[in-house]
């Protein structure tokens, strides 16, 4: 199962955006591991036994002790594991209590993000697809008014385990814009502060490595399945007009 040279293994789909995050985290936090894509579609025997809701991410780690090996579900879970096991040298959250909890707040306001692009691309008709998108830019708009005003980042100068939970949501934008179930422009106008935060992200070293080289254009067959894929044509104009 996990390799004896690594300590970390990442049992990960190639589109999950909470895989993104967890492989995010074990950069940041400068840990070796090495990282197993399944199909969610067909779960090997193997993989369920280490997940019991049958959804990626799952570590697998290697016990300190000479123990089996264990595995972590979750992906919150593991990246709050990922900091109190990692180097101190390197911490995520800030060292206050009630910021760690301000954090871990927004941390869960990321995941209900994604569960909103989520409806968005399962839109079936252009009724549920206008109302999506609106949802999701009022959660925008929310989210713009709570970022520190020098940035880059979430909380400002310093990268942090909330920034790794919104880089997968930010990725979304360019492919949902491609599909055609948004603007992305105007998703984000004016958003001045999101604008450089998801600029900031996207260009983060531990961001770009966290999805393969074809990341997009799985991402894009994916929205094309989708029943939002359906509507959009029905809100484009005729031919000539």
């Amino acid at each position: 199962m996990k390799p004896a040279s690594t300590p970390y293994l990442l049992v990960s789909h190639a589109l999950c955006p909470y895989v993104q995050r967890v492989a995010i985290a074990l950069q940041e936090k400068g840990l070796r591991f090495e990282r197993r894509d399944v199909d969610l579609a067909d779960k090997p025997g193997w993989f369920l036994a280490l997940s019991p809701l049958g959804k990626t991410p799952v570590l697998q780690v290697e016990d300190a002790a000479g123990g089996p090996d264990r595995a972590l579900f979750e992906s919150s879970v593991i990246c709050e594991y990922l900091e109190d096991a990692g180097p101190a040298e390197r911490r995520l959250h800030p060292s206050d209590a009630l910021d760690r909890a301000r954090h871990r707040a927004w941390m869960e306001f990321a995941s209900q993000l994604l569960a909103q692009i989520a409806a968005l691309y399962r839109a079936a008709d252009e009724d549920s697809l206008r109302a999506q998108g609106a949802a999701l830019r009022q959660r925008l708009v929310q989210l713009e008014a709570e970022l520190d005003p020098a940035g880059p980042y979430f909380a400002g100068a310093d990268f942090a385990l909330s920034d790794a939970a919104f880089a997968p949501v930010f990725r979304y934008f360019p492919a949902l814009h491609r599909a055609g179930l948004v603007d992305a422009s105007a998703l984000l106008d004016p958003l001045p502060r999101l604008q450089a935060w998801s600029l900031a992200l996207l260009a983060r070293p531990s961001v770009k490595a966290a999805v393969a080289a074809d990341y997009e254009a799985g991402l894009d067959a994916f929205l094309a399945r989708q029943p939002s894929a359906r509507v959009v044509p029905t809100l484009m104009p005729p031919a000539g007009s």
